[in-house]
C-alpha cells in the first residue's frame, strides 16, 4: 500500500495530561513526515458510542488518512487491537464497536486484522495505554506504506464488535428515536434520518414541550426549541440560544418523542 501522508486521532484523553503528547511523539518519532489531524481528545470518558459518531461525522471530509481512534474502556483486557482497510482510509483501534459506523462512512470494511505483531507495536507495553504502545506505532507504519497484513492475522469483518443499534420508530403522527449524541453546544442528535422529519408540520412536540419544525436555530424564537436536520443529515434538536440538552434532562441513550403538534 502506498504511504499515507494523514494520520486522524480521536481519542476520550483530554487535555489536561500527557497521554496525547506521548502519541503525538511516537507518530513524530516513527513517521515524521506524516502529518497528524486531531478531531478530538474530549470524547467523554468511556463514551464508545459518542466517539464512534464523531468519528463517522468526520471521516468522510478529511484526506485520506490513517485513523486513529480510542475510546477504550476495555483496554488491557480480551478485546482485540485491530486495524481494518475501508474504502481509501485505514482504521487502527479497539475491537468494541468505535471504528465500525466510520468505515461504514468510508465505504465499508475491506479486511481486518488484529494487532499482534510484536515488531509492529511498542518496546514498552503498558496494560492500560494501548494509545501508545500499540495503535500510535501501528498507524505510523500503515501511513510509511507497510503492509496491513504484516500487522497480525486476519479478522473476518462479520467477526468484528458492533454497537447495538440505536432504536428509531415511525409512528404515524412523528417518530420516537434515540438520543446519539450531545454536541458541546446541547444540541441534541437523535439516531433518525432527516426524512423522517420531512413530512411533519412547522408546529411540533417535543417530549411534550412545543417547538417547531426550522431549518435554522433562527426560526425559532429566543429560548425556543426547534427541530431541524443537522449537518450530518440527523435529525437533532435544539433550542436557540440555549441548550436542547439541559430543558429536556436529556442524555444518549434516552429517547425522545418528535410529534405533529
Amino acid at each position: 500500500m502506498a504511504s499515507t501522508p494523514w494520520i486522524s486521532f480521536t481519542t476520550d484523553y483530554g487535555l489536561a495530561d500527557g497521554f496525547v503528547a506521548a502519541c503525538h511523539g511516537v507518530l513524530a518519532r516513527l513517521a515524521p513526515t506524516a502529518r497528524v489531524i486531531d478531531v478530538t481528545h474530549l470524547v467523554p470518558p468511556g463514551d464508545v458510542r459518542r466517539g464512534a459518531a464523531v468519528l463517522a461525522q468526520t471521516v468522510q471530509y478529511l484526506p485520506a488518512a490513517v485513523h486513529v481512534a480510542v475510546v477504550d474502556p476495555g483496554v488491557g483486557t480480551a478485546r482485540r487491537a485491530i486495524a481494518l482497510t475501508a474504502g481509501n482510509g485505514l482504521l487502527v483501534g479497539p475491537d468494541n464497536g468505535l471504528l465500525l459506523d466510520a468505515a461504514t462512512a468510508l465505504g465499508g470494511v475491506d479486511a481486518a486484522v488484529e494487532l499482534t505483531n510484536p515488531d509492529w507495536l511498542g518496546a514498552r507495553m503498558s496494560a492500560t495505554f494501548h494509545g501508545r504502545d500499540v495503535f500510535a506505532p501501528v498507524a505510523a507504519r500503515l501511513a510509511l506504506g507497510a503492509p496491513l497484513a504484516d500487522a497480525g492475522p486476519a479478522v473476518e469483518p462479520g467477526a468484528l464488535v458492533r454497537l447495538p443499534t440505536p432504536l428509531v420508530q415511525p409512528e404515524t403522527d412523528g417518530f420516537t428515536a434515540e438520543v446519539l449524541t450531545v454536541d458541546h453546544f446541547g444540541n441534541v442528535q437523535l439516531a433518525a434520518t432527516g426524512a423522517l422529519l420531512k413530512s411533519l408540520p412547522r408546529s411540533l412536540r417535543v417530549a411534550h414541550r412545543p417547538a417547531v419544525h426550522a431549518r435554522t436555530f433562527d426560526d425559532a424564537p429566543p429560548g425556543g426549541l426547534l427541530v431541524h436536520v443537522d449537518s450530518a443529515g440527523l435529525v437533532a434538536v435544539a433550542v436557540n440560544g440555549g441548550r436542547a440538552a439541559d430543558l429536556l434532562a436529556v442524555t444518549p441513550g434516552d429517547q425522545l418523542h418528535v410529534t405533529a403538534g
